[in-house]
């Protein structure tokens, strides 16, 4: 393969590689751009909802948990979205605000207050429905 010599320290490769190399990562950066708005228009997640939160403890979004607020843990999810969760179980459904990153236990799509656990009728674990909540 040919090298064209720019400097006595720095060669190039041919210039086709350049371009390559350019449609690479404008390609990963439209499939991500695709990825991004895609995912804020129409989430639909099924899976295991947990209880957390039974103390004060920081959140990662900077505020003070609080187990009697309708609030919640999602691994994704901006904070501050409102999601709606429904208990596959019985039905019922609340509308929660996200300010936590979690649940880190693989199966379990969110995590919820005990309030919000009270709400959808379980204490625990439970299977679960979340989609966004319509504002």
């Amino acid at each position: 393969m040919k090298h064209r010599v720019l400097s006595t320290n720095y060669t190039i490769d041919h210039p086709n590689r350049i371009v390559r190399f350019i449609h690479v990562v404008m390609t990963i950066c439209s499939v991500a751009a695709l990825f991004i708005a895609g995912s804020t228009d129409a989430i639909a997640e099924s899976g295991i909802a947990s209880v957390y939160a039974y103390s004060s403890s920081k959140t990662a979004s900077g505020e003070r948990a609080n187990p009697t607020g309708l609030t919640a843990a999602h691994r994704t999810l901006a904070f501050g979205t409102q999601v709606r969760v429904t208990n596959r179980r019985n039905g019922r459904s609340v509308t929660v605000r996200i300010n936590d990153r979690g649940p880190f236990v693989r199966g379990r799509v969110i995590d919820v207050t005990p309030a919000g656990a009270r709400a959808l009728g379980f204490s625990g674990l439970a299977p679960v429905k979340v989609d966004l909540a319509q504002n």
